[in-house]
Parts: C-alpha cells; structure tokens; sequence
C-alpha cells in the first residue's frame, strides 16, 4: 500500500474536512502513517482563517518541506489558506508539489494521482467550485468513536466586517434532512455517542433551502430517527436563538444544555462597525431568555477586543457585562486585522501592545469567574463522558460532563471508580479548579 501522512489544523469544520481525506485515500487504496518520515505523501489541511493560523500553516509546512528534501516523498497543501491566497503561495512554497483548495477534500485521491503518473505535468493549484459533502462520501473519523462532529452547512452569509469566511468558503449551503438523518445513523452504529453539530451559524441552517428545513426540524428528526444519547450544538448567531429552540432544549435532555454563542462584543457602536445584526442589550436579554428556559444551562461566547475605534469605556462595557452574565466559558482573542475586510480599512487602528493588555484584562477578569461558576458542581452528581486515561497521568480517567465541550472547556479528573472510553458514568463531584473538576464515579452506575 502507499501511504500518506496527514496534518490537520484549524476548527472542527476542518477536521471533517481531513476525515473525508482520509476517506478517499483510504477508499483508493492508501494507508495513513503516522511516522511522517515513513509515508510517500505528505499532507496537510490548512487553516486561513486568521493570520496567526497562516503562520502556523507556513511553520508546519515547512517542517513537511524538510522531511521531504531528505525522503523525496511528495508535499501536498489543501484548505482555506490555498482558497485565500491561490496562485500567490506557488512562488512562495516552492517546496510543495500541489495546492488544493477547501472545495476538493472529497476528490483528493483523484487529485494527487498525477503527481505519482510518470510522464505527466500536474496543475499546481486545484480550486474547485463550491461543493457540499453528504453521508454517501467516505470519511474516517478522526476523533475518538465515541464522538464526532456532524457539519450541517458549509459557507456563510453573514458579513461581518472582520471575517474571512465568506469569501473562503463561500456563500451559505445547507444539507437536506435526510441526508444528515443518514450521516447520524451510520456515526450511531459506529459507536458515537456524544454528536456535535457544527457550523458557520446553526441557526441559518435551511435558510438557502426551499421548503421548511431549519435546526428545530432537523433536531426534531435526529431525536427521533436515532438513539445518541448526547447532542451539542456549537456555533450559534445570537439573534437566531429562538424560544422555540429553547423550548425544545428544556423539553428535551438528549439536547446538551450547553450553547456556543459567539457575541463578539457589547459595545452598540463596536458591534455596528462589526456588522452584527444586535446590540448590547439583545445579549443582557438573551441570556436572561437562555436561563429562563434552561436554568442549568452553560453558555460559552467569544470577544473581539481592540477593533478599530475601540474605547477603554467599551472595555469597561465588556468586563462589566461579564461580571453581570456570568458566562460559564470564554475566549478572548485580541483583534487582528485580515488583509480583504472591511475592517482592515477602518480608521482608529490600536496599537498590538494595546490589544493585548485588553485581551488580559478581560481573561483576567474571566477566569476568576469561571472558578466561581465551576464551585457549585461540588457536591454534585454529573452524568460524564469519558474519554480515557488523563492526559496528566494514566492513575486517573478523564471526561467531560454536559457543561463541557470536547477540545475548548475544561475536563473531570476521575480518580475514583473505572470505565471505558465512551461510557457515560455518574461522577461525584468533589473538587473544582480554574477550568477542571475532580470527582469519582458512583456505585452502581
């Protein structure tokens, strides 16, 4: 068999991205390396969304560039930062052999082949126009097997003045019902436990489909069509978050009372140069509606700070709000400007040293928040996923309780009681940290 070696970076849209790579290589006879010095191919999925990810694309890839020079194995580059800068890395990266864009992951196996036919001269950069995988292509998951992602739209059509995405992947496409009904099925009968729904904004799903498709339909039919017992929804725009959303969350405990929604900032005048379709007190409102409807719930967000014409007092507006809200997660990321968007042309620019003392400021202010917020699970007892041994040490397991998503939150430190990965167990909580909980696992769960 041939084999091929693959690095994947960015977000989980990414990563089902590498998982149909995979796919096809697999499908078309290859076979995945881990020793990337071993394998004949060399491949890895970019990010591009932001700069910083770019720089971390160029660094990987030129470490792939150097394990080539010395095997002689072919460098294939795919993902956003190829859509984003096309033609432009070709004499920028020499080293690689082929560019691929975000629209071919599915075709990958078809694509590289030229590169291994003798007497050929392959393209260089392969852009596809947009395409929209469905359950019927291969995939490989890459995640633990008891817990995917599931990409219920691809591209986007909001246009906030700082982001990418839009013109990366393209305009909003949703999948039919039917088909994500069959892409949940099969992941159920490969083990998946715990399925996370993933998009640019859940709650625009089916707004570019005619007849009735939206995420209340799509929820309703995964609850009744299979028996997962844990569904998380990631990603949502704060003005989509409808009652009847929430309604069917509280009626429903299958549906994780935990939602990511990215508010961005607080700021009326931030979020209108942003481009977001709310203000300041849409957000104090949402979150009293989220609570009212889940009291248990767990909210996680993310803030821009220092975008153009940001105030101290904006800041102040943030802490504030975070103080009042009392999200249970945060990320704080200082804003960076992207060659494309309107943003990078606004006027009023800050200063780097000044977007990151912000950025602390505002994390510093969080995570004596987070700590608070986590004390009241002392005591309790939490339905937790487990994952395997800690990634601290093999003398405790580790998992996640419904208030934590995989990759982002913090972990339970179990070190009481044993189970396998994937089973769900009932955990005694006995001690919090910053981020984690500590527990043991009950008799008899």
């Amino acid at each position: 068999m041939r084999t091929f070696h693959l690095v994947s970076l960015g977000c989980a849209k990414n990563l089902v991205d590498s998982e149909l790579m995979i796919g096809s290589l697999m499908k078309n006879g290859w076979q995945l390396e881990n020793d990337p010095e071993a394998a004949e191919l060399l491949l890895i999925n970019t990010c591009g969304f932001i700069q910083p990810a770019v720089e971390e694309a160029i660094e990987e890839i030129l470490d792939l560039a150097a394990i080539k020079a010395q095997s002689g194995c072919k460098l294939v580059v795919v993902g956003c930062m190829v859509q984003r800068y096309k033609d432009g890395l070709v004499g920028e990266l020499p080293e690689v052999d082929l560019f691929i864009g975000t629209e071919a992951c599915h075709r990958l196996a078809e694509l590289i082949e030229p590169l291994f036919a003798s007497g050929t001269t392959p393209e260089k950069v392969i852009t596809p126009s947009t395409f929209l995988m469905d359950a019927a292509q291969p995939r490989v998951l890459a995640t633990p097997p008891f817990r995917a992602w599931c990409k219920i739209t691809e591209g986007c059509d909001n246009r906030c003045s700082y982001c990418m995405i839009p013109s990366i992947r393209g305009p909003l496409r949703s999948r039919p019902v039917d088909d994500l009904i069959r892409e949940a099925e099969d992941l159920e009968n490969r083990g998946v436990r715990e399925l996370s729904l993933i998009a640019q904004d859940l709650t625009a799903y089916g707004d570019d489909r005619a007849g009735d498709d939206n995420l209340i339909l799509l929820l309703d039919n995964l609850l009744r069509t299979t028996t997962i017992p844990w569904f998380r929804l990631l990603y949502l725009y704060p003005t989509g978050v409808s009652e009847q959303l929430l309604e069917l969350m509280a009626e429903n405990d299958r549906i994780l009372p935990y939602l990511d929604i990215p508010f961005q900032h607080v700021s009326d005048s931030i979020l209108e140069k942003m481009n977001r379709r709310h203000n300041g007190n849409d957000l104090y409102e949402l979150v009293e509606k989220t609570r009212r409807f889940l009291p248990d719930v767990a909210l996680r967000s993310t803030f821009l700070v220092g975008f153009p014409g940001e105030t101290e007092q904006d800041v102040e507006q943030l802490i504030e709000f975070l103080k009042k809200a009392r999200l249970d997660h945060v990320g704080v990321f200082p804003y960076a400007n992207e060659e494309g968007c309107p943003a990078e042309k606004f006027p009023d620019q800050l200063p780097e040293q000044e977007k990151i003392a912000r950025c602390e400021a505002v994390m510093e202010v969080q995570s004596t928040i987070s700590q608070e917020i986590l004390r009241k699970y002392v005591g309790r007892r939490e339905q937790v996923l487990v994952e395997g041994l800690s990634r601290e040490t093999d003398l405790l397991l580790e998992g996640r309780t419904r208030y934590q998503a995989p990759d982002v939150d913090g972990c339970v430190y179990i070190n009481e009681g044993t189970a396998n990965a994937g089973d769900i167990v009932t955990v005694e909580i006995t001690e919090s940290q910053i981020y984690d909980l500590v527990g043991g696992i009950t008799a008899g769960s």
